[in-house]
Protein backbone atom coordinates (compact mmCIF):
# COMPACT_ATOMS: atom_id res chain seq x y z
CA UNK A 1 0.00 0.00 0.00
CA UNK A 2 2.59 2.49 0.71
CA UNK A 3 4.65 1.62 -2.27
CA UNK A 4 2.03 2.54 -4.12
CA UNK A 5 1.55 5.96 -2.47
CA UNK A 6 5.03 6.29 -3.09
CA UNK A 7 4.49 6.21 -7.21
CA UNK A 8 2.06 8.61 -6.83
CA UNK A 9 3.95 11.24 -5.10
CA UNK A 10 6.67 13.14 -7.74
CA UNK A 11 10.03 12.13 -6.37
CA UNK A 12 11.13 15.88 -5.84
CA UNK A 13 8.51 16.41 -2.81
CA UNK A 14 10.44 15.76 0.50
CA UNK A 15 9.30 15.20 4.10
CA UNK A 16 7.94 12.38 4.27
CA UNK A 17 7.89 10.21 6.85
CA UNK A 18 6.37 6.98 8.29
CA UNK A 19 3.50 8.55 8.90
CA UNK A 20 2.95 11.93 7.09
CA UNK A 21 3.76 12.49 3.54
CA UNK A 22 4.44 16.26 3.44
CA UNK A 23 3.63 17.52 -0.32
CA UNK A 24 2.64 20.64 -2.08
CA UNK A 25 -0.55 21.43 -3.46
CA UNK A 26 -1.69 24.09 -5.61
CA UNK A 27 -4.66 26.74 -5.49
CA UNK A 28 -5.73 27.58 -8.81
CA UNK A 29 -4.85 31.30 -9.52
CA UNK A 30 -8.04 32.76 -11.79
CA UNK A 31 -5.74 35.48 -13.07
CA UNK A 32 -3.65 33.22 -14.99
CA UNK A 33 -4.94 31.51 -18.16
CA UNK A 34 -6.29 27.40 -18.10
CA UNK A 35 -4.87 27.95 -14.55
CA UNK A 36 -1.01 27.06 -15.89
CA UNK A 37 0.12 29.26 -12.94
CA UNK A 38 -0.36 27.80 -9.21
CA UNK A 39 0.02 29.53 -6.03
CA UNK A 40 1.95 27.01 -4.13
CA UNK A 41 1.15 25.81 -0.48
CA UNK A 42 1.79 23.46 1.94
CA UNK A 43 -0.10 20.83 3.50
CA UNK A 44 0.81 17.48 5.79
CA UNK A 45 -1.68 14.63 4.86
CA UNK A 46 -1.78 12.00 7.61
CA UNK A 47 -1.44 8.33 5.65
CA UNK A 48 -2.64 5.14 7.34
CA UNK A 49 -0.53 2.30 6.95
CA UNK A 50 -3.30 -0.01 6.19
CA UNK A 51 -4.56 2.03 3.54
CA UNK A 52 -5.44 -0.07 0.73
CA UNK A 53 -4.67 0.47 -3.09
CA UNK A 54 -8.37 0.69 -3.91
CA UNK A 55 -8.64 3.79 -1.90
CA UNK A 56 -5.75 5.43 -2.74
CA UNK A 57 -6.81 5.31 -6.36
CA UNK A 58 -10.05 6.97 -5.55
CA UNK A 59 -9.12 9.33 -2.99
CA UNK A 60 -6.19 11.07 -4.03
CA UNK A 61 -6.19 10.68 -8.19
CA UNK A 62 -8.26 14.17 -7.65
CA UNK A 63 -5.61 15.74 -6.22
CA UNK A 64 -2.80 14.63 -7.96
CA UNK A 65 -3.49 16.50 -11.13
CA UNK A 66 -3.46 19.83 -8.83
CA UNK A 67 0.40 18.65 -7.40
CA UNK A 68 3.30 20.86 -8.33
CA UNK A 69 6.95 20.46 -7.16
CA UNK A 70 8.20 23.59 -5.73
CA UNK A 71 11.37 25.45 -7.68
CA UNK A 72 14.32 23.96 -6.95
CA UNK A 73 16.78 26.70 -8.77
CA UNK A 74 15.90 29.84 -8.06
CA UNK A 75 17.22 32.81 -10.03
CA UNK A 76 19.31 35.27 -8.53
CA UNK A 77 17.49 37.84 -5.98
CA UNK A 78 15.07 35.55 -5.11
CA UNK A 79 13.01 35.19 -8.32
CA UNK A 80 11.29 32.06 -9.88
CA UNK A 81 11.05 31.45 -13.54
CA UNK A 82 7.07 31.17 -13.36
CA UNK A 83 5.01 29.41 -16.06
CA UNK A 84 4.43 31.74 -18.81
CA UNK A 85 2.07 31.44 -22.03
CA UNK A 86 3.19 32.03 -25.28
CA UNK A 87 0.68 30.98 -27.42
CA UNK A 88 -0.21 33.87 -28.91
CA UNK A 89 0.75 34.07 -32.56
CA UNK A 90 4.25 35.70 -33.53
CA UNK A 91 5.88 36.17 -36.88
CA UNK A 92 9.65 36.34 -36.18
CA UNK A 93 10.32 38.59 -39.08
CA UNK A 94 8.59 41.64 -37.61
CA UNK A 95 8.77 40.86 -34.19
CA UNK A 96 8.98 43.69 -32.00
CA UNK A 97 10.56 43.09 -28.34
CA UNK A 98 9.69 45.80 -25.88
CA UNK A 99 12.09 45.10 -22.69
CA UNK A 100 11.69 47.48 -19.35
CA UNK A 101 8.83 48.16 -16.74
CA UNK A 102 5.09 46.93 -16.36
CA UNK A 103 3.16 48.30 -13.69
CA UNK A 104 -0.59 49.01 -12.57
CA UNK A 105 -1.66 53.13 -12.76
CA UNK A 106 -4.38 53.97 -10.45
CA UNK A 107 -5.99 56.65 -12.22
CA UNK A 108 -8.84 58.98 -10.89
CA UNK A 109 -12.43 58.46 -11.81
CA UNK A 110 -13.00 61.78 -12.34
CA UNK A 111 -10.75 64.02 -14.80
CA UNK A 112 -9.23 67.26 -13.81
CA UNK A 113 -8.69 67.07 -10.21
CA UNK A 114 -5.17 66.41 -8.58
CA UNK A 115 -4.36 63.42 -6.77
CA UNK A 116 -5.18 64.68 -3.34
CA UNK A 117 -8.43 66.15 -4.87
CA UNK A 118 -9.48 62.57 -6.71
CA UNK A 119 -12.55 61.16 -4.12
CA UNK A 120 -11.21 57.16 -5.74
CA UNK A 121 -9.23 55.65 -8.34
CA UNK A 122 -9.76 52.65 -11.18
CA UNK A 123 -6.57 50.61 -12.05
CA UNK A 124 -5.52 50.13 -15.09
CA UNK A 125 -2.14 47.59 -16.49
CA UNK A 126 0.83 50.14 -17.37
CA UNK A 127 4.61 50.93 -17.89
CA UNK A 128 6.06 52.45 -21.15
CA UNK A 129 7.14 49.55 -22.34
CA UNK A 130 4.50 47.11 -21.77
CA UNK A 131 2.31 49.63 -23.47
CA UNK A 132 4.11 49.42 -26.48
CA UNK A 133 4.06 45.65 -26.59
CA UNK A 134 0.17 45.47 -26.27
CA UNK A 135 -0.44 48.64 -28.84
CA UNK A 136 1.41 46.62 -31.32
CA UNK A 137 -0.35 43.77 -30.61
CA UNK A 138 -3.68 45.75 -30.94
CA UNK A 139 -2.63 47.26 -34.62
CA UNK A 140 -2.25 43.34 -35.95
CA UNK A 141 1.92 43.69 -35.58
CA UNK A 142 3.85 40.85 -33.25
CA UNK A 143 5.37 42.11 -30.09
CA UNK A 144 6.87 40.40 -26.93
CA UNK A 145 7.51 41.86 -23.49
CA UNK A 146 10.69 41.38 -21.06
CA UNK A 147 10.49 42.78 -17.88
CA UNK A 148 9.96 41.67 -13.74
CA UNK A 149 6.43 41.88 -11.66
CA UNK A 150 6.05 40.65 -8.29
CA UNK A 151 5.00 37.43 -7.08
CA UNK A 152 1.80 39.06 -6.43
CA UNK A 153 -2.17 39.24 -7.60
CA UNK A 154 -1.19 42.30 -9.76
CA UNK A 155 2.31 40.28 -11.48
CA UNK A 156 0.15 37.52 -12.12
CA UNK A 157 -2.64 39.31 -13.48
CA UNK A 158 -0.31 41.70 -15.63
CA UNK A 159 1.01 38.63 -17.18
CA UNK A 160 -2.10 37.60 -18.41
CA UNK A 161 -2.84 40.83 -19.85
CA UNK A 162 0.04 40.31 -21.62
CA UNK A 163 -1.31 36.93 -23.16
CA UNK A 164 -4.70 38.28 -23.46
CA UNK A 165 -3.51 40.68 -26.19
CA UNK A 166 -1.54 38.19 -27.60
CA UNK A 167 1.85 39.56 -26.67
CA UNK A 168 4.57 37.10 -26.10
CA UNK A 169 5.41 36.78 -21.90
CA UNK A 170 7.78 34.31 -21.97
CA UNK A 171 10.10 36.58 -21.10
CA UNK A 172 8.07 37.91 -18.16
CA UNK A 173 10.22 37.46 -14.59
CA UNK A 174 8.40 36.91 -11.13
CA UNK A 175 9.89 38.29 -7.72
CA UNK A 176 8.63 36.81 -4.73
CA UNK A 177 10.95 39.32 -2.62
CA UNK A 178 9.46 42.56 -4.16
CA UNK A 179 6.25 43.63 -5.08
CA UNK A 180 4.71 44.61 -8.73
CA UNK A 181 5.35 48.54 -9.25
CA UNK A 182 2.30 51.04 -8.36
CA UNK A 183 1.47 54.59 -9.86
CA UNK A 184 -1.25 57.13 -9.27
CA UNK A 185 -1.39 59.60 -12.59
CA UNK A 186 -3.91 62.19 -12.82
CA UNK A 187 -4.41 64.84 -15.55
CA UNK A 188 -5.20 68.11 -14.01
CA UNK A 189 -7.26 70.83 -14.34
CA UNK A 190 -4.54 72.61 -15.85
CA UNK A 191 -3.61 70.28 -18.16
CA UNK A 192 -0.39 69.12 -16.44
CA UNK A 193 -0.01 65.60 -14.98
CA UNK A 194 0.71 64.30 -11.46
CA UNK A 195 2.75 61.04 -10.66
CA UNK A 196 3.08 59.56 -7.68
CA UNK A 197 5.25 56.09 -7.65
CA UNK A 198 5.56 53.47 -5.31
CA UNK A 199 8.56 51.23 -5.84
CA UNK A 200 11.17 50.99 -2.87
CA UNK A 201 12.48 48.71 -4.21
CA UNK A 202 9.52 47.51 -6.50
CA UNK A 203 10.03 44.68 -9.16
CA UNK A 204 11.00 45.93 -12.26
CA UNK A 205 13.78 47.63 -10.91
CA UNK A 206 15.46 43.83 -9.47
CA UNK A 207 15.88 42.22 -13.17
CA UNK A 208 19.11 40.36 -13.25
CA UNK A 209 21.62 39.57 -16.44
CA UNK A 210 20.68 35.89 -16.11
CA UNK A 211 17.31 36.15 -16.26
CA UNK A 212 17.01 37.57 -19.35
CA UNK A 213 15.38 35.34 -22.34
CA UNK A 214 18.57 36.26 -24.54
CA UNK A 215 16.49 34.03 -27.51
CA UNK A 216 13.49 35.81 -27.53
CA UNK A 217 15.72 39.28 -27.85
CA UNK A 218 17.72 37.18 -31.20
CA UNK A 219 14.68 36.72 -32.75
CA UNK A 220 13.30 40.59 -32.94
CA UNK A 221 13.73 43.09 -35.51
CA UNK A 222 13.44 45.90 -33.64
CA UNK A 223 14.26 45.73 -29.79
CA UNK A 224 12.44 48.93 -27.70
CA UNK A 225 13.11 50.13 -24.21
CA UNK A 226 12.98 53.16 -22.56
CA UNK A 227 15.31 55.22 -19.59
CA UNK A 228 13.55 54.17 -16.58
CA UNK A 229 15.37 51.11 -16.18
CA UNK A 230 18.36 52.62 -16.48
CA UNK A 231 18.14 54.50 -12.87
CA UNK A 232 19.10 51.67 -10.30
CA UNK A 233 21.08 48.05 -10.40
CA UNK A 234 20.59 44.79 -11.15
CA UNK A 235 18.20 46.37 -13.46
CA UNK A 236 20.71 49.20 -15.36
CA UNK A 237 23.23 46.16 -16.07
CA UNK A 238 20.38 44.12 -17.16
CA UNK A 239 19.26 47.02 -19.64
CA UNK A 240 22.27 47.36 -21.05
CA UNK A 241 23.37 43.94 -21.86
CA UNK A 242 20.17 43.05 -23.22
CA UNK A 243 20.76 46.14 -25.82
CA UNK A 244 24.43 44.86 -26.67
CA UNK A 245 22.51 41.60 -27.51
CA UNK A 246 20.16 42.85 -29.97
CA UNK A 247 23.01 44.87 -31.71
CA UNK A 248 25.14 42.29 -31.94
CA UNK A 249 21.86 39.90 -33.52
CA UNK A 250 21.19 42.63 -35.92
CA UNK A 251 18.14 44.29 -34.74
CA UNK A 252 16.99 47.81 -34.92
CA UNK A 253 17.16 49.36 -31.73
CA UNK A 254 14.25 51.94 -30.55
CA UNK A 255 14.54 54.71 -27.56
CA UNK A 256 11.66 56.35 -26.18
CA UNK A 257 13.44 58.40 -23.16
CA UNK A 258 9.70 58.46 -21.33
CA UNK A 259 11.30 60.73 -18.91
CA UNK A 260 10.24 60.53 -15.36
CA UNK A 261 12.48 62.86 -13.08
CA UNK A 262 11.19 62.06 -9.55
CA UNK A 263 12.36 58.20 -10.36
CA UNK A 264 15.73 59.70 -10.38
CA UNK A 265 18.02 60.84 -8.15
CA UNK A 266 18.57 64.39 -9.24
CA UNK A 267 17.92 66.14 -12.66
CA UNK A 268 21.42 65.83 -13.39
CA UNK A 269 21.64 61.97 -13.00
CA UNK A 270 18.52 61.36 -15.46
CA UNK A 271 19.72 63.72 -18.21
CA UNK A 272 23.62 61.60 -17.85
CA UNK A 273 21.91 58.63 -17.55
CA UNK A 274 19.51 59.36 -20.71
CA UNK A 275 22.00 60.64 -22.48
CA UNK A 276 24.68 57.82 -22.12
CA UNK A 277 22.97 55.26 -23.92
CA UNK A 278 21.74 58.39 -27.03
CA UNK A 279 23.80 57.32 -29.29
CA UNK A 280 23.55 53.79 -29.93
CA UNK A 281 19.48 54.19 -30.70
CA UNK A 282 18.43 53.73 -34.91
CA UNK A 283 15.32 55.12 -33.51
CA UNK A 284 14.52 57.60 -31.00
CA UNK A 285 11.06 59.39 -30.05
CA UNK A 286 11.06 62.41 -27.80
CA UNK A 287 8.88 64.69 -26.79
CA UNK A 288 8.92 68.90 -26.42
CA UNK A 289 9.78 68.79 -22.31
CA UNK A 290 12.39 66.05 -22.92
CA UNK A 291 14.17 68.35 -25.48
CA UNK A 292 14.09 71.00 -23.22
CA UNK A 293 15.24 69.28 -20.38
CA UNK A 294 18.33 67.00 -22.12
CA UNK A 295 19.48 70.20 -23.96
CA UNK A 296 18.98 72.61 -20.87
CA UNK A 297 17.13 74.95 -21.49
CA UNK A 298 17.26 75.46 -25.58
CA UNK A 299 13.83 76.11 -28.01
CA UNK A 300 12.42 72.49 -28.67
CA UNK A 301 11.35 73.89 -31.80
CA UNK A 302 14.57 74.85 -33.07
CA UNK A 303 15.53 72.43 -36.08
CA UNK A 304 18.72 73.36 -35.14
CA UNK A 305 18.97 72.67 -31.64
CA UNK A 306 17.51 68.95 -32.61
CA UNK A 307 19.55 68.39 -35.53
CA UNK A 308 23.41 69.70 -33.68
CA UNK A 309 22.06 68.03 -29.97
CA UNK A 310 20.05 65.24 -30.68
CA UNK A 311 20.64 63.81 -34.49
CA UNK A 312 23.87 61.73 -34.12
CA UNK A 313 25.36 59.62 -37.01
CA UNK A 314 23.81 56.57 -36.53
CA UNK A 315 20.27 57.76 -36.16
CA UNK A 316 17.95 56.84 -39.13
CA UNK A 317 14.74 58.47 -37.54
CA UNK A 318 14.47 61.11 -34.92
CA UNK A 319 10.81 62.01 -34.12
CA UNK A 320 9.52 64.62 -31.57
CA UNK A 321 6.05 64.45 -30.84
CA UNK A 322 3.72 67.74 -29.97
CA UNK A 323 0.39 66.38 -28.51
CA UNK A 324 -2.54 67.31 -30.27
CA UNK A 325 -0.26 69.56 -32.98
CA UNK A 326 1.21 66.35 -34.26
CA UNK A 327 4.97 65.72 -34.34
CA UNK A 328 8.46 66.51 -36.38
CA UNK A 329 10.41 64.04 -38.09
CA UNK A 330 14.19 63.91 -38.72
CA UNK A 331 16.23 61.72 -41.13
CA UNK A 332 19.54 62.03 -42.84
CA UNK A 333 17.92 62.31 -46.22
CA UNK A 334 14.76 65.07 -45.14
CA UNK A 335 13.12 66.65 -42.34
CA UNK A 336 9.56 67.79 -41.70
CA UNK A 337 6.26 68.07 -40.03
CA UNK A 338 2.91 66.04 -39.46
CA UNK A 339 -0.04 67.32 -38.41
CA UNK A 340 -2.57 66.54 -35.40
CA UNK A 341 -5.05 65.63 -34.32
CA UNK A 342 -7.38 67.67 -32.30
CA UNK A 343 -9.46 65.60 -29.72
CA UNK A 344 -10.97 66.45 -26.30
CA UNK A 345 -8.32 64.63 -23.89
CA UNK A 346 -9.60 62.41 -20.61
CA UNK A 347 -6.25 60.74 -20.08
CA UNK A 348 -3.47 61.24 -21.72
CA UNK A 349 -1.29 58.51 -19.98
CA UNK A 350 -0.30 56.42 -22.66
CA UNK A 351 -0.63 58.50 -25.65
CA UNK A 352 2.92 58.78 -26.62
CA UNK A 353 3.35 55.12 -26.07
CA UNK A 354 0.49 54.71 -28.52
CA UNK A 355 2.36 56.60 -30.90
CA UNK A 356 5.25 54.36 -30.68
CA UNK A 357 3.20 51.36 -30.96
CA UNK A 358 1.56 53.40 -34.37
CA UNK A 359 4.89 54.16 -36.10
CA UNK A 360 7.39 51.20 -34.55
CA UNK A 361 3.85 48.42 -36.16
CA UNK A 362 4.96 50.22 -39.53
CA UNK A 363 8.36 50.21 -39.18
CA UNK A 364 8.44 46.59 -38.29
CA UNK A 365 6.79 45.94 -41.46
CA UNK A 366 9.33 47.34 -43.82
CA UNK A 367 11.98 49.27 -42.68
CA UNK A 368 12.62 50.91 -46.03
CA UNK A 369 10.04 52.82 -45.65
CA UNK A 370 12.48 55.71 -43.80
CA UNK A 371 13.89 56.33 -46.69
CA UNK A 372 10.29 57.41 -48.59
CA UNK A 373 9.27 60.76 -46.91
CA UNK A 374 5.77 60.06 -48.03
CA UNK A 375 5.06 56.42 -47.02
CA UNK A 376 6.80 57.95 -43.70
CA UNK A 377 4.39 60.69 -43.63
CA UNK A 378 1.63 58.50 -43.95
CA UNK A 379 2.91 55.98 -41.05
CA UNK A 380 2.93 58.86 -38.85
CA UNK A 381 -0.13 60.53 -39.81
CA UNK A 382 -1.02 56.74 -38.50
CA UNK A 383 0.72 56.90 -35.48
CA UNK A 384 -0.58 60.11 -34.79
CA UNK A 385 -4.47 58.67 -34.73
CA UNK A 386 -3.18 56.53 -32.40
CA UNK A 387 -2.10 59.11 -29.77
CA UNK A 388 -5.31 60.78 -30.39
CA UNK A 389 -7.71 57.79 -29.79
CA UNK A 390 -5.75 56.62 -26.54
CA UNK A 391 -6.58 60.15 -25.20
CA UNK A 392 -10.36 60.17 -24.97
CA UNK A 393 -10.21 57.08 -22.73
CA UNK A 394 -8.67 56.71 -19.23
CA UNK A 395 -5.72 54.32 -18.49
CA UNK A 396 -3.03 53.29 -20.95
CA UNK A 397 -3.70 50.03 -22.44
CA UNK A 398 -7.09 50.04 -21.72
CA UNK A 399 -7.43 52.84 -24.33
CA UNK A 400 -4.88 51.44 -26.61
CA UNK A 401 -6.98 51.50 -30.17
CA UNK A 402 -7.42 48.56 -32.86
CA UNK A 403 -6.16 48.90 -36.59
CA UNK A 404 -9.68 48.59 -37.31
CA UNK A 405 -10.65 51.64 -34.80
CA UNK A 406 -7.54 53.31 -36.25
CA UNK A 407 -8.20 53.16 -39.67
CA UNK A 408 -12.17 54.06 -38.83
CA UNK A 409 -10.74 57.38 -37.38
CA UNK A 410 -8.19 58.54 -40.11
CA UNK A 411 -11.20 59.42 -42.79
CA UNK A 412 -13.06 61.57 -39.97
CA UNK A 413 -10.11 63.12 -39.57
CA UNK A 414 -9.36 63.88 -43.37
CA UNK A 415 -12.62 65.55 -43.35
Amino acid sequence: SFSCLAVKFPLSFRGCSVIYFHFNICQLNPFIPDHNRVLPFSCSLLLTLTLCNCCCNTRFDHFFTCITPMATNPTPGGSEDLPSDTQGTRDNNSLVVCFGEMLIDFVPTVGGVSLAEAPAFKKAPGGAPANVAVGISRLGGSSAFIGKVGDDEFGYMLADILKQNNVDNSGVRFDHNARTALSFVTLRADGEREFLFFRHPSADMLLHESELDIDLIKQARIFHYGSISLIDEPCRSTHLAAMSIARKSGCILSYDPNLRLPLWPSAEAARKGIMNIWDQADIIKISEEEITFLTGGDDPYDDNVVLKKLFHPNLKLLVVTEGSEGCRYYTKEFRGRVAGVKVKPVDTTGAGDAFVSGILNSLASDLNLIQDEKRLREALAFANACGALTVIERGAIPALPTKEAVLQFLPKVAA
